[in-house]
């Protein structure tokens, strides 16, 4: 019986193409860090090494560490004082990036819904966002931290979607196994990857991402209003 929930956050909860978010949040992002004294290209070049170097981690360390120190590689050993700047940052002007949230019904109605009939929520979104970021991107689709039993960020895990070990450190960090739990996303790959482990999975189709071109019919999928639908029809395992 299923007891958790994980969900992604980017194109799932926060209803919104990859691209037009990542486009804005380095533009608004740039011009801060410009002020600095650092040029645009070589930021944004740094920051897309500290992305990398996360998204290959191999579980040794925090992704936190493999992203300063790829962001450093590139800026340079003082770059890593822009640790406080990125903090503040994200608890402010990154609220700008809100305006390429897609109009959207609201989230609170199925969050309390099913935390309500006893269901573990689990946000699941890929770890390569200091806490502070991911509060932000949360309360753009009128959520909190405090809606979740856990929270991946960049700060608590040693892996990345779509490797296994993410999936599998979630699992050991709540207590919980893969025949209990139910991965909901909008990436074939990335959040899709929790199905090889044995999960059960729901992909989303509103705004999908896929660059790959993946199969998406292997998966029960369809808008956010049919899983919905699916999730408060799920027995409570109360």
């Amino acid at each position: 019986m299923i007891d958790t929930i994980l969900f992604d956050l980017d194109g799932t909860l926060a209803p919104f193409i990859q691209d037009e978010f990542v486009k804005k949040y380095f533009y608004i992002y740039s011009e801060i860090v410009a002020k600095l004294g650092y040029s645009r290209e070589d930021f944004i070049k740094a920051m897309w090494t500290g992305v990398d170097a996360m998204l290959k981690n191999d579980g040794s360390v925090l992704n936190m560490e493999r992203f300063w120190d790829g962001f450093a590689s590139v800026l340079g050993e003082d770059a890593r004082k822009l640790k406080a700047t990125a903090d503040d940052f994200y608890k402010n002007e990154f609220n700008l990036v809100k305006s390429v949230v897609k109009p959207h019904a609201p989230r609170r109605h199925l969050i309390d819904s099913l935390k309500q009939k006893g269901f573990t929520l689990i946000l699941a979104t890929n770890p390569i966002f200091p806490p502070s970021a991911v509060a932000s991107r949360l309360s753009w689709c009128g959520l909190s931290p405090d809606d979740f039993y856990y929270i991946t960020t960049y700060d608590n895990s040693t892996f990345c979607k779509p490797n296994p070990g993410y999936y599998e450190e979630i699992l050991k960090k709540c207590g919980k196994t893969v025949e209990n739990c139910l991965m909901v996303g909008n990436n074939p790959d990335d959040d899709m990857a929790a199905a090889k482990l044995g999960f059960e999975v729901f992909l989303i189709t509103d705004t999908i991402e896929n660059p790959n071109d993946s199969d998406c019919s292997v998966y029960p999928n369809g808008s956010y209003a049919d899983l919905e639908k699916y999730l408060l029809s799920l027995a409570s395992p109360q």
